[in-house]
């Protein structure tokens, strides 16, 4: 089961409330708030593990089920993309096939979530492009590694 911590304003904006705080492994959860890039409205989505970066667009106020599908979507081409084997991007999607709403817990992820957004305009030609130099950044709270080496890392170890 994934979990998508929604910030306040998020869950305000998606119109829907957050269930009880549920215990998951840290790389099945994930840390959600709404961004202004280039002018429109983006969805970022931050791992509390791996500090892996996804940032969607394309959703409008209330469609917490189309953000879902989006994210799982986008998850599965950026990783098919760095390289990652299908059966493991597979696995890991597998237990996403539930994914439960709840409030954000860690100020750790919320900070490198800011990081992350730390720009409003770019220039890149496509959201891959965007999201393979994003995991490129390095982060203290992962002890300077790259977010998508340690996300390969961690899927490969299956440490959920």
């Amino acid at each position: 089961m994934i979990t998508l911590r929604l910030t306040k304003d998020l869950l305000k904006d998606m119109k829907t409330t957050s269930i009880e705080d549920m215990n998951v492994p840290p790389l099945l959860s994930w840390h959600v708030n709404i961004y202004n890039l280039n002018n429109r409205k983006h969805i970022v989505f931050v791992n509390d593990l791996t500090r892996l970066s996804v940032i969607i667009d394309g959703i409008r106020t209330g469609q917490l089920e189309r953000l879902k599908e989006k994210f799982l979507l986008t998850l599965q081409e950026y990783l098919l993309e760095e390289g990652i084997k299908e059966n493991l991007i597979n696995t890991y999607l597998e237990l996403g096939a539930e994914v439960v709403i709840s409030k954000t817990n860690s100020r750790s992820v919320l900070g490198t979530m800011k990081e992350v957004t730390f720009f409003i305009e770019d220039d890149f030609k496509d959201n891959i492009e965007r999201l393979k130099w994003l995991n490129r950044l390095i982060h203290k709270p992962i002890d300077y590694k790259k977010p998508i080496d340690f996300f390969k890392e961690s899927v490969k170890d299956h440490k959920y």
